[in-house]
């Protein structure tokens, strides 16, 4: 399993289910939209720790043997068939636990300048006006202020995930990490794969960047009240457009691309990255 696992992390709308899309044409590679053993995976965490009773009780290997059943249980029949990608923004966080669970795993980490993420959401969530989604309480939903605010809250998924990523990048295992910013994967597919198979030690295969399709994840959408949150269709392009963010919103969190100093500086914890400017 060790040699047959990685990870699909980084920041929402950053381009992770586009890079599932792509990956799933190997028919030797599984990858998919967001995957419950991230929540799982924390759970189960926390349930051997100190702060239940039956704590004692459970050492080291246990552990161990308890969070690898967790992947095999889920993943069985397709670990021995297929290399696994398991996306969760979650795993940017758990940097020292999957470096010791598999010590031959990557964490891919998709990353987009944080006023486009913004501006991606605000756009899904126009489209589908006349639904409530899940993602917000209804007073959140007011105006466009109060639904950037929620989500870059401290309670909110962007905010989590920011801060998961600044963790990792700057952590003793950023070595593990492949930086994949959303523009470059839009404009080069080809070259970011070949990154990535490279980094990942995965033997080279020809995708079709012209025809990418994935709608797995229609029904979870639909439940969470956000269609098209994880919809990819068509050639993959990268497409230069006005954003619809109210002007001082969006000067509020452009520019905030901490990863391209920390990559320019070329530092020996700085991962290779798909961003070549």
């Amino acid at each position: 399993m060790d040699s047959g696992l990685h990870f699909i992390s980084g920041l929402p709308r950053s381009g992770s289910t586009l890079l599932a899309a792509i990956l799933r044409q190997n028919p030797k590679i599984h990858a998919s939209m967001s995957s419950p053993v991230g929540p799982l995976f924390h759970e189960l965490h926390a349930a051997m720790g100190a702060q239940h009773d039956y704590s004692a009780l459970i050492n080291d290997e246990q552990r161990r043997n308890v969070l690898h059943a967790l992947f095999e249980g889920y993943y069985r029949g397709i670990f021995d068939k297929k290399v696994v990608f398991d996306t969760n923004r979650c795993w940017c966080s758990k940097m020292d636990a999957i470096t010791q669970l598999f010590p031959r795993a990557r964490v891919i980490v998709c990353v987009r300048d944080l006023a486009w993420i913004m501006d991606s959401f605000e756009r899904l969530f126009r489209k589908n006006a006349l639904l409530m989604s899940r993602m917000f309480k209804p007073a959140e939903t007011l105006t466009v202020y109060s639904r950037l605010d929620a989500l870059a809250g401290p309670n909110g998924p962007v905010r989590f995930a920011w801060n998961a990523v600044r963790e990792a990048l700057h952590g003793e295992h950023a070595d593990r990490l492949i930086v994949v910013e959303y523009e470059e994967l839009a404009r080069e597919p080809r070259q970011t794969t070949d990154l990535i198979y490279d980094r990942c030690g995965l033997p080279q295969f020809t995708h079709d960047f012209d025809n990418v399709s994935y709608e797995d994840g229609r029904a979870f959408d639909n439940q969470f009240g956000m269609p098209g949150l994880h919809s990819v269709s068509g050639k993959v392009r990268y497409s230069d457009r006005q954003s619809i963010l109210p002007p001082d919103l969006f000067e509020r969190f452009t520019n905030r691309c901490f990863w391209r100093n920390a990559l320019k500086r070329n530092t020996p914890s700085v991962p290779a990255s798909a961003y070549n400017r």
